[in-house]
């Protein structure tokens, strides 16, 4: 800019110059021929110009995103190109650290980008130098700031990338802040599954969105899902800023039905039958959950204190307090597990429901033995395996209560989608 404004200056001065000489030749008598005086000056102006054009670089760098720009994207918004000429050095800065984020220019050098995704709410500085094929060089920098965690939400998702789960594991993504766009949110989800199951989304909440297939995924199958969130508006001036895919396997079919009546627990994998074993359900005062339940936590050995769940005495101390539960595996958010159980006499597994609304198993203190059902039962386990319950005289579970979207008919889940 400052070069354009100084050529600019020096043919305005050679022209006022040459300006003034005619006409004092003019007045000098009237002599037709040009005066010595004014023709070098002429000459000179345009030596100045061709000085000036023989010092500028050719070479024109694009900076993205413009300087000083705000509430920008952490994973493909920062760009640096050139035409006319090649990249030389591009440093990037975080300005308060000071310290430098890597980069890459390209293999023909006229392009760069950060090597990974930039921290939110983090101001940068960027500046670059390139030349063009005379060697000449150009600068230019610029000053952005990423999204800010204020205005950028970030969705939770389950299962884990790489992990090997049940056929009743869904997707679901738990989001930081209320979404309001639903649809531009839930358009941005990518879900492809070996098996060509359709899947579809749908909103328990504005927080929560589960995506799953009519029925169970099929065995042996792989899923991908893929978040192209980065830049999406979620409305309420909040923006997404993740752009990241994950993958998982899911395994063998295993279901498992409990029947509270019965106080039996019969393990199908694969349609066939592989073990049944003794159970003790829910008392009458705290009678098990009926309905399909989804594993959704394993935990060898855990404390359970009643207080947490509202199991509380006169006194407000928790009805319960064990503080090694083994082999516990989560069925609800509200508290339901299956878990192994020492305390009680061994008698009570395929006799009688005791518990508070939990599912228990004969098993050792310490999580040491595997010869015992709790034990045996947690390791033939993933996460995502269906524990249906029937014959409890208390209601089904609600589909939003952990990880049990099952519980809903399919008509009713596509009309929670905002597609």
């Amino acid at each position: 800019m400052r070069d354009g404004m100084r050529r600019k200056g020096l043919i305005t001065a050679a022209a006022l110059l040459s300006g003034v000489l005619t006409l004092s030749a003019c007045g000098g008598g009237g002599d037709d021929e040009p005066s010595d005086q004014g023709g070098e000056s002429s000459e000179q102006s345009d030596a100045d110009r061709a000085a000036e054009d023989a010092d500028t670089s050719t070479a024109v760098i694009s900076i993205t995103p413009e300087d000083a720009a705000d509430g920008v994207g952490i994973n493909d918004d920062v760009q640096v190109s050139v035409e006319e000429g090649t990249l030389d050095e591009v440093v990037m800065t975080a300005t308060e650290s000071g310290s430098e984020v890597a980069g890459t220019i390209s293999g023909d050098q006229t392009s760069w980008a950060p090597d990974a995704q930039l921290d939110r709410g983090t101001r940068y500085q960027l500046a670059v130098r390139a030349s063009d094929g005379e060697g000449r060089e150009a600068h230019q920098s610029t000053t952005f700031t990423t999204v800010s965690p204020e205005n950028s939400f970030t969705g939770y998702f389950t299962p884990e990338d790489g992990e090997t789960v049940g056929v009743g594991m869904p997707v679901s993504l738990n989001f930081d802040k209320p979404i309001e766009n639903r649809a531009e949110i839930e358009a941005a989800v990518e879900i492809n599954t070996s098996s060509g199951q359709e899947v579809v989304g749908h909103w328990f909440s504005d927080t929560r969105l589960d995506f799953r297939p009519e029925d169970y995924w099929r065995a042996n199958s792989e899923v991908t899902v893929a978040l192209g969130f980065d830049g999406v508006d979620a409305g309420a001036d909040v923006i997404g800023w993740q752009d990241r895919s994950f993958s998982f396997t899911v395994g063998r079919a295993q279901v498992s039905t409990v029947d509270a009546e019965s106080h039996q627990m019969e393990v199908v994998r694969d349609g066939e039958p592989l073990r049944t074993i003794p159970i003790s359900a829910g008392s009458a005062e705290n009678p098990t959950y009926n309905g399909i339940m989804v594993i959704s936590e394993k935990l060898k050995e855990t404390r359970m204190d009643g207080a947490t769940v509202g199991f509380t005495d006169d006194d407000g101390e928790g009805e319960y307090d064990i503080p090694d539960v083994p082999h516990a595996m989560r069925l609800s958010t509200s508290g339901t597990f299956i878990h192994g159980n020492y305390w009680a006499a061994n008698s009570v597994f395929g006799s009688s429901n005791t518990s508070h609304g939990c599912i228990g198993l004969a098993d050792a203190q310490g999580a040491d033995d595997p010869d015992k059902d709790g034990a045996w039962f947690f390791e033939e386990s993933l996460r995502g395996d269906i524990v249906t319950v029937v014959n409890s005289p208390d209601r089904e579970i609600q589909p939003d209560n952990g990880l049990n979207g099952w519980n809903m008919n399919w008509a009713d889940w596509q009309a929670g989608s905002a597609l």
